[in-house]
């Protein structure tokens, strides 16, 4: 490490970063073992302990690196034409969220994603509605669009594979390289704008690879797990940050109100 080698950028302290990294971790191992749940727990962390300018999109680059090592250790019960729909999607929404200014306040998104989450687990199906390409098109494209104002939009994914057949690893592998896909557009679309990333690549790496052991653990917990309890556990994380999507925007419009 030379004099002018900086883990952490300007900011940022050594002790912030490594709680950072630690909580990638965790949060790691919770995606991999049921799919969702740590795109948000990360994003809570960061915004208490990184400039507000750079939550998102180091967010989006962590969170394309933990997807990455989860989709590499389960690519093999990937349903590809899922993510292909998807995919055509979220270039859509990708390409509108990076150029449109969003009136609608921070609370009013977060409330409406966890609305949507808690209805898609909880509420009756729309009479004919059916899992397929314009639902997973449509998906792709709210998504893309929301992740580059809210970051961690990992749930509304995750509710509309939970609508499908598919058994609990096809769950947790697609929606992780659905959330490959997602975040690297996000972080193309970042670069794009301008966000200098060079001064982040130290605390990064760090982040990768911890989320890489994370995803490792993970995956060999959902292995080992039988399918009627992953169903349950993946009902109970996606239904907690529904409610904590809600709770954390009302406290929002409160403190702002």
């Amino acid at each position: 490490m030379g004099p002018g080698f900086h883990f952490a950028p300007e900011g940022v302290s050594l002790a912030a970063a490594a709680l950072v990294v630690a909580a990638s971790f965790f949060t790691a191992a919770l995606t991999a073992a049921f799919g969702l749940g740590g795109g948000l727990g990360l994003l809570a962390v960061m915004s208490a302990l990184f400039p507000a300018a750079a939550v998102i999109p180091i967010h989006g680059a962590a969170q394309l690196g933990a997807n990455s090592s989860r989709l590499f250790l389960q690519r093999r019960t990937v349903v590809w034409p899922i993510v292909f729909w998807f995919a055509l999607g979220g270039i859509v929404g990708a390409a509108i969220g990076a150029r449109l200014y969003v009136a609608l306040p921070e609370a009013a998104l977060k409330a409406g994603v966890g609305a949507f989450v808690l209805y898609a687990v909880w509420g009756p199906k729309p009479k004919g509605f059916a899992p397929g390409r314009k639902s997973f098109a449509a998906t792709g494209a709210v998504a893309a669009f929301l992740t580059m104002f809210f970051g961690a939009t990992g749930p509304i994914t995750a509710s509309m594979l939970g609508t499908t057949k598919l058994d609990r690893l096809q769950i947790v592998s697609t929606h992780a390289a659905c959330m490959v896909i997602q975040h690297a557009m996000k972080t193309l679309a970042f670069g794009a704008l301008g966000f200098a990333f060079a001064a982040w690549v130290p605390l990064i790496l760090a982040i990768l690879a911890a989320g890489f052991l994370g995803s490792w653990l993970g995956t060999r917990l959902l292995r080992a797990m039988p399918d009627n309890r992953f169903r349950a556990g993946f009902r109970a994380v996606l239904t907690f940050f529904g409610l904590y999507l809600i709770l954390t925007a009302a406290l929002s419009a409160l403190r702002t109100g």
